[in-house]
């Protein structure tokens, strides 16, 4: 586990670097990420047990691309996430399979959640963005005349792959002894 998780620590600071650098997370090394677990975990699974340890180790990763996917997965669909984060998310769970992989996961929404509003703050735009935001929520509870358009423009746009490898580094940090140990 050991390798998988410092390939997802690789992975998460590469995509980090570009996103901060362009906006952008490469599809090749989202993909390659993915590929690199799910393959990665069937060599591992077949060396210390066989085909049937390789094919489990390699079904595991994949439940991880997927359970990693399904909350960005939702964010992206409404327009709230990128799709470069959502496929780093997916790349983190065939690294570091479902668990770790949710729990870096969580730990990037976090530090987004701390960075974002301080950001916003410093700018002088965290009062108008929450004002926007309340008003999204609130929509569909509002009859058709009585809805708020919020013109895209003043929309806030935030470059999460910094926070996301701040997340895996966490889950590094959290797990050291474990990974290290043996």
């Amino acid at each position: 586990m050991t390798y998988f998780v410092l390939a997802a620590v690789l992975a998460a600071g590469m995509a980090a670097w570009t996103d901060w650098k362009t906006g952008l997370i490469p599809n090749w090394l989202s993909f390659g990420a993915i590929l690199l677990g799910v393959l990665g975990h069937f060599a591992s699974g077949f060396l210390a047990g066989g085909f049937r340890a390789g094919a489990v180790e390699a079904g595991l990763s994949l439940v991880g691309v997927l359970l990693c996917s399904l909350a960005p997965g939702f964010m992206y669909w409404k327009g709230g996430m990128g799709g470069g984060d959502l496929k780093l998310f997916a790349a983190l769970g065939a690294l570091c399979l479902p668990l770790w992989g949710i729990e870096a996961q969580m730990y990037g929404f976090v530090v987004a959640a701390i960075v974002v509003p301080a950001k916003l703050a410093y700018r002088g735009e965290l009062l108008r963005v929450l004002g926007n935001s309340l008003s999204l929520a609130l929509n569909p509870l509002r009859p058709a005349q009585r809805r708020r358009q919020i013109p895209a423009e003043v929309m806030t746009w935030f470059r999460l792959g910094p926070a996301i490898f701040a997340g895996t580094l966490l889950v590094v940090l959290a797990h050291g002894f474990e990974l290290f140990a043996g």
